[in-house]
């Protein structure tokens, strides 16, 4: 059997395609440092007989899976940045409290209660701001997107009155 006898009885199945595909795009682009153009990419559908309706739809739900990674991202910097400032208030608070127990008595005694306890809540904070799967963070996900939504319908109406209200 010559080599190319060989090549030509192995068979794929669809995702092991696709991932060579991908995988030999990624390589192509990556070795000739270039992006793809909308006309290229209609001819490598072309050539794998796709038809010009599935690669749009195909690129909607790419498009729409794409907003939903930048909300994530969004949710997930929005999350960490009120940790932040939650722990940024406890360190604060509690290093005054510490000066203020050390310098008015015999050591430190109250203020370190003080600083187990809040400190118990900001480690549950901390798991809660971190941990990026699970019902939980489904919700506070959708949570935080319906509120988002509705500021940006809100700020939408504002701008369309103000605009009204100005010509």
């Amino acid at each position: 059997m010559t080599v190319f006898e060989a090549q030509s009885t192995r068979s794929y199945s669809q995702e092991d395609v696709q991932k060579i595909l991908q995988l030999a795009i990624a390589r192509q682009a990556r070795d000739q440092e270039k992006e793809f153009s909308y006309e290229q990419l209609l001819e490598i559908a072309a050539e794998l007989e796709i038809a010009p309706e599935t690669l749009k739809l195909a690129e909607r739900d790419w498009q729409i899976t794409q907003g939903e990674i930048q909300q994530r991202q969004a949710f997930n910097a929005y999350r960490i940045g009120r940790f932040k400032k939650r722990f940024g208030k406890f360190t604060i608070v509690n290093a005054v409290l510490l000066l203020v127990d050390l310098i008015g008595g015999a050591g430190l005694s109250w203020s370190l209660y003080i600083l187990l306890f809040w400190g118990l809540g900001v480690g549950l904070d901390a798991w809660n701001t971190f941990q990026t799967k699970g019902e939980d963070y489904e919700m506070a996900f959708q949570k935080w997107y319906r509120q988002h939504q509705i500021k940006q319908t809100i700020n939408k109406v504002v701008n369309k009155f103000l605009s009204a209200w100005q010509s």
